[in-house]
């Protein structure tokens, strides 16, 4: 229990007691990567395509926004179709939410609670078992091979053992960049059409597959993704995001694609009227301008290329990445390898297994400064770097 101010003991849920908010470190200096956003600003012709959507969505203030948002979901549609070469999808296969995050909490909202149960494996995003947790949903996580891939038929032994009610798979995964294997994600959605939760007859229903694509289009040349498997799987759902690639990690705007039976189990959970009508304004004035905004991913991902094989030449170990972020260590000591970049001026993140540590794709003049000031750090004594 809380003891407020006045004494009074707030109720608050046991298991919410001890814990602390979310949150990444926001401190100013001149260098931040350390929560991969895109480092590049819209142009200002897209700002001014923005603020005059905006202004017209104020005009109408006064009264409650789209609650279905059926234009945003149909933009959204026609945007994954040409992204990822998908056919048939439409509004009823799209959902959004304010960020990916919120879209996450639908997912657990509709699938998971009570005597129920969410599996992923580790290392993995660390606000999963958040989710998990908030949704009063059980948590479990298996463990990733060494090099981060995932055992197809391991991860198949504990769907069945567990029988989750939602699997959550990031690919590219966070924090390690890597990505799942078409045929990996093929292998679990077969398996799961039986591995979840008793149903009300007493038989087994499926596990919810959901792979998280927050980072899908900086993946390389030849990964595919997963919502090619969309039309034959009604257990998958693929999230995706726009603030990444899209560099909109101010407007707050996640969604996904699924089958519509699924859309509708979210539509069910959401709150009245969730998505504003600002932030449905500002998404489809950007999705008007996809060219304009993911112009620089094709050169984050050079950039992500050119610091892997960089941090490798200095000894450490890289984790191939097809996300905006790199994963590289291995330090006896990472807290103060973390620290002195940051008396340096850069800011990057402190997660993952330990030893490791997470560096975002910046613009080139953020990458020299990040590279000069790790290469100051490594030349000390004392980094801490493991033998």
């Amino acid at each position: 229990m809380t003891p407020s101010t006045t004494g009074c003991v707030l109720p608050v849920r046991p298991e919410l007691a001890d814990e602390v908010p979310y949150g990444a470190p926001q401190l100013d200096v001149p260098v931040l990567l350390n929560v991969n956003e895109n480092p590049y600003p819209p142009s200002e012709e897209v700002v001014a395509s923005i603020a005059a959507a905006v202004a017209d969505a104020a005009r109408g203030l006064n009264r409650y926004p789209d609650r279905e948002f059926r234009t945003l979901r149909t933009a959204l549609a026609a945007y994954l179709a040409r992204e990822a070469g998908v056919t048939g999808l439409d509004a009823d296969h799209l959902w959004a939410a304010n960020g990916s995050n919120e879209v996450m909490l639908h997912l657990l909202q509709a699938f998971g609670g009570p005597g129920r149960t969410a599996l992923s494996f580790a290392p993995t995003y660390s606000m999963y078992p958040e989710y998990a947790r908030d949704t009063n949903t059980g948590w479990v996580a298996g463990r990733r091979e060494e090099d981060f891939t995932l055992d197809p038929d391991a991860a198949v032994r504990l769907l069945r053992e567990v029988r989750p009610a939602v699997v959550l798979l990031p690919s590219p995964n966070n924090p390690t960049g890597t990505a799942l294997p078409l045929e990996t994600v093929r292998t679990l959605l077969a398996a799961a059409r039986t591995t979840g939760p008793d149903g009300p007859d007493g038989a087994p229903t499926a596990s919810v597959i959901v792979v998280d694509e927050a980072y899908a289009e900086f993946r390389r040349a030849g990964t595919p993704s997963a919502l090619t498997l969309l039309a034959e799987h009604p257990h998958l759902a693929v999230t995706r995001t726009m603030s990444k690639a899209f560099g909109m990690a101010g407007a707050r705007l996640g969604y996904l694609a699924a089958a519509p039976a699924l859309v509708d189990a979210l539509r069910v959970v959401r709150l009245p009227y969730h998505l504003s009508a600002v932030t449905q304004a500002v998404a489809l004035a950007a999705l008007a301008h996809t060219d304009a905004l993911m112009a620089q991913v094709a050169s984050l991902r050079e950039e992500r290329d050119g610091l892997v094989a960089w941090l490798a030449a200095q000894g450490l170990q890289v984790v191939p990445s097809d996300a905006n972020f790199v994963l590289f260590g291995t330090f006896e000591a990472r807290h103060e390898v973390w620290q002195q970049l940051l008396d340096r001026g850069v800011l990057i993140r402190e997660v993952g297994p330990p030893g490791w540590l997470r560096v975002s794709v910046g613009t080139p003049e953020e990458t020299r400064t990040f590279r000069e000031a790790l290469a100051d750090v490594l030349r000390g004594p004392g980094e801490g770097r493991e033998a």
